[in-house]
């Protein structure tokens, strides 16, 4: 029963959550529920100074339904509502580069009239 709990729980889990517009920080993290498949999830703010912030409020938020997180690595989102285009780049210092092509993946999923960019140069 617990694997079909953290199932459910899971699939309640956003794959994506960023800012609506400006620059910020985001972090790619995976999410596991006790016998129940891995998802990764894309965070993304512009309250958080740190990497580390993402990580943890998303951790801390997840925790009660039984869900632990591995921060994947993070970056940077230039989100440009009004061109409707998006653009993944950066690092984070802490966690190191997430996989900008998985981010991109999950972006394009959830604004399919975007136009999603992606690189690894700049911070």
């Amino acid at each position: 029963a617990s694997a079909v709990m953290a199932a459910e729980a899971l699939s309640r889990v956003p794959d994506v959550q960023i800012d609506g517009d400006g620059v910020f920080k985001y972090v790619l993290v995976r999410v596991r529920g006790a016998g129940a498949p891995a998802k990764d999830v894309v965070r993304g703010h512009g309250w958080a100074e740190y990497h580390a912030d993402l990580f943890e409020r998303t951790a801390e938020e997840l925790a009660p339904h039984g869900l632990s997180c591995e921060c994947l690595g993070g970056g940077r989102v230039s989100h440009r509502p009004e061109e409707r285009k998006i653009h993944v780049y950066g690092y984070s210092v802490g966690f190191g580069r997430a996989d900008h092509a998985v981010t991109t993946e999950k972006l394009k999923a959830k604004y399919p009239d975007y136009e999603i960019t992606w690189a690894d140069e700049g911070y």
